[in-house]
């Protein structure tokens, strides 16, 4: 009952709203994407003990600028023997699937343009982009499709590196992709419903009634799936950076190889988004700070968290990673889910 009044009272959105939410979620999370880059190689000099990036602008911060206008000038190479239409379509489905996904996902608080704008001045831009019912199901299959960009670049390549590449792309991302969902899935019982607006509002009791506390291990199986799934350390065999080659990225330059990693920082945060919204209380209100700021802080210590696990963590083989898919987190998720159930029973 008091999900529908709050709902009642917010304003009605429109579809300038929702295409105005869909320009910042480009816009912002591109930019954030960037700096991810920056901020990763700061934290993992940090770590060990250098400086990274310094030449270029104060603390060298103009570097992602340089970044920036490298990947946009560098000439773009089409190996000879490639099918150049796949080669060149399989970024935008990487980057495009990581922006889509976003779109499920509460990405900055709902807002109301100031009146005195002209032509959009009075325009409600909700906080979800696109508010369905199915929210987690949407997410996790934008996120599942974009195995298409590594699968279908490193087949388009005539490289035999490009194809053993894609190849286990495709191993990876479909096995870890049946534990995200078995993770998910606990917590889906206890909420009856695949909205993240309901998981949000289940945790809307403060902290003790966040979901981490009922569901540690589903937690735990999330965030591992969500490294796997994002490609990063030390599970970041797609394109492994201690190897002579690049995976499904060998034969890419300039910013056809940027967009594979735009995408890649992009659902690094839909991860981050899922984790808080889902297991840590989402964006309700904490005491006396404001929900949103909340959340960004729970989504900056995630991200934070993949960093810090890169720079801790060695990487492991390709059977390593099956053996730890198919014949420890799969079984403990499955352990989980009927736990879990037996326990609703009772």
């Amino acid at each position: 009952m008091e999900t529908t009044t709050l709902i009642e009272q917010l304003p009605e959105v429109t579809a300038a709203g929702v295409a105005i939410k869909a320009i910042l979620i480009l816009a912002i999370i591109s930019a954030v994407a960037g700096f991810g880059t920056f901020l990763e190689r700061k934290v993992l000099a940090f770590m060990q003990r250098r400086l990274g990036p310094m030449h270029v602008g104060p603390y060298g911060l103009l570097q992602i600028a340089a970044d920036g206008i490298k990947l946009f000038t560098k000439e773009d190479i089409v190996p000879q023997h490639a099918n150049a239409f796949i080669f060149k379509v399989a970024p935008v489905i990487t980057a495009a699937t990581a922006f889509i996904a976003l779109a499920g996902v509460p990405v900055f608080p709902d807002f109301t343009i100031p009146e005195f704008i002209p032509v959009l001045g009075g325009t409600f831009v909700p906080s979800i982009a696109s508010d369905v019912n199915v929210g987690i199901l949407f997410v996790i299959g934008m996120m599942a499709a974009g195995l298409y960009g590594p699968l279908l670049a490193g087949m388009a390549q005539a490289n035999k590196w490009g194809i053993i590449g894609a190849a286990r792309t495709a191993i990876q991302f479909l096995s870890y992709e049946v534990v995200t969902g078995l993770s998910l899935l606990a917590p889906i019982m206890l909420v009856g419903s695949l909205s993240l607006v309901d998981f949000n509002e289940a945790q809307s009791g403060g902290f003790t009634s966040w979901f981490i506390w009922q569901q540690p291990v589903a937690f735990v199986l999330f965030l591992i799936a969500g490294f796997a799934e994002t490609n990063r350390t030390p599970f970041d065999l797609l394109e492994h950076e201690a190897e002579v080659i690049s995976g499904y990225a060998t034969e890419y330059s300039g910013m056809r190889w940027g967009m594979f990693f735009i995408g890649e920082y992009a659902n690094m945060i839909t991860i981050s988004i899922l984790a808080a919204v889902v297991f840590l209380g989402g964006y309700n209100d904490l005491g006396f700070i404001a929900g949103w700021i909340i959340i960004l802080f729970k989504v900056a210590f995630f991200f934070f968290l993949m960093l810090w696990v890169r720079a801790a963590w060695p990487h492991v083989r390709p059977d390593q990673l099956m053996w730890l898919c198919w014949k420890v987190l799969m079984p403990i998720a499955v352990i989980n889910v009927v736990i879990t159930g037996i326990v609703m029973m009772v």
